[in-house]
């Protein structure tokens, strides 16, 4: 009989850095969050199921579209096939998985008995055969992939649920509330990542899927990078150890949060998406984890006292919601507190983290700020916009950022954020811009 090794339990951290001193009368706490997860790649006893290596049970559904543009080009189709193979090539041994070609409905290309394939040498070859069915025809409903995905996935016991989804159109075969339906449906229920390949599909369409279901979402605007791009994402869903986590946030009587928002390593408000979870506790989710680290920014409002007092603001766990029963706490926990005081050099301080951070998040606002602006032809409008993009990139040292600016505008003094719109733009610099405005850069230490 083989001998496995114990699993060891993912160990999650929190960090909070703030500047606790207020100024008479100040009411406004801000802190940032930092939340790290350690674990060996393994899932711990009391967290779900598992396989016989000691790795959590994980189920994958991919959605390929095959809408009738799919074929314009013809070696678009064709790269799809090859990234879903490769996708399914990283598969771990023991996964549940299907692959869903996607048109004005969705259908089941593997294993299509309405369940999932277990992966394996034989089911991978099996899968990669079926392959050859994916045709290009039909129109483009994401909603009905997205609702066969949540069927297919839920229909095994395992503790992590992942969809990939690749689109190269709009979604023109359905309303806009059906695909909002489609997501309210499938949120909490599994997480996906969403990519667009060429230039003729809705940056704000696949954004807005990845922001509901926790995942990524990029561009690919050379269809020969898909495979690439599935292998890595793939692997990353394959190392994920947790899921489901959520921020639970507790405050006092009398306090009220303003906002808390995912900072790094992309910038996602997750205030409206809170659930009560008893007296002045709320959860925020946070989607699947492996070993990674993410930063938090959260703002609470708070009743204003005397000098020299002091008060919890808030305190921040990280718990796994359970359907039935109390919440599953993973041991770690944070506080933010508030503090009076007539030191005005103590009370005017901004942490810098916090200051980092605001600046990444307006960022990230004014970059989809401009390029709206200059898709309505308000050119002076953009041009002070992707202006102060472009300041605040070079100031927190987000190169990547600064980088896919400069194909938009010539810079002509990043300190000020003095800049001239370009005359002509590609379109896939222009959608790669937009794509990737939430993605940030971590504080410098």
């Amino acid at each position: 009989m083989a001998n496995f090794a114990k699993p060891s339990v993912p160990r999650f951290s929190v960090d909070v850095y703030q500047n606790e001193y207020l100024p008479e009368g100040g009411r406004e706490v801000n802190a940032i969050v930092t939340v790290t997860a350690t674990g060996g790649g393994t899932l711990g006893a009391g967290l779900g199921p598992g396989t016989a290596d000691g790795r959590p049970s994980a189920a994958v559904a991919i959605m390929v579209d095959c809408s009738g543009s799919m074929d314009y080009p013809p070696a678009k189709m064709r790269n799809a096939r090859d990234a879903t193979a490769a996708a399914i090539d990283t598969l771990r041994d023991g996964t549940r998985f299907a692959v869903i070609a996607g048109t004005h409905v969705a259908t089941e290309v593997y294993p299509g008995d309405g369940g999932l394939a277990v992966a394996s040498p034989t089911t991978r070859h099996r899968a990669k055969q079926a392959l050859r069915r994916l045709a290009a025809g039909g129109g483009t409903a994401i909603g009905t992939w997205l609702r066969l995905a949540d069927r297919l996935l839920s229909s095994a016991d395992v503790t992590l649920r992942h969809g990939i989804l690749l689109t190269d159109g709009r979604n023109e075969h359905e309303t806009p509330e059906d695909l909002r339906a489609a997501l309210d449906a499938c949120a909490g229920r599994f997480t996906c990542d969403a990519r667009g390949v060429g230039t003729d599909w809705e940056v704000k369409e696949v954004t807005g899927i990845a922001s509901a279901l926790l995942g990524t979402a990029d561009i690919v605007a050379d269809p020969a990078g898909l495979a690439a791009d599935f292998t890595r994402m793939m692997e990353t869903a394959m190392d994920k150890e947790v899921a489901d986590v959520a921020l639970r946030v507790w405050t006092p009587v009398g306090t009220a949060i303003r906002y808390v928002k995912q900072v790094a390593p992309a910038v996602e408000d997750l205030t409206a998406r809170r659930t009560e979870a008893g007296p002045r506790a709320g959860d925020y989710p946070t989607g699947s984890w492996g070993d990674e680290s993410r930063d938090y920014h959260l703002c609470v409002e708070v009743p204003p006292a005397g000098l020299g007092r002091e008060m919890l603001a808030a305190r921040v766990s990280l718990v796994i919601p359970q359907a039935e029963g109390p919440a599953q706490n993973l041991g770690a926990q944070g506080l933010v507190r508030a503090v009076w005081t007539d030191d005005m050099a103590a009370s005017t301080a901004i942490s810098p983290q916090v200051a980092h951070y605001t600046g990444q998040a307006e960022l990230a606002h004014v970059i989809r700020q401009g390029l709206d602006l200059r898709k309505v032809g308000d050119f002076d409008g953009a041009t002070a916009k992707l202006g102060r993009a472009v300041q605040l990139a070079s100031a927190s040292g987000n190169a990547d950022t600064a980088k896919l600016l400069s194909k938009v505008v010539d810079v002509v003094d990043a300190a000020t954020g003095t800049v001239r719109l370009k005359t002509r733009v590609a379109e896939a610099d222009e959608m790669t811009l937009e794509t990737r405005s939430t993605k940030t850069v971590r504080v410098k230490k």
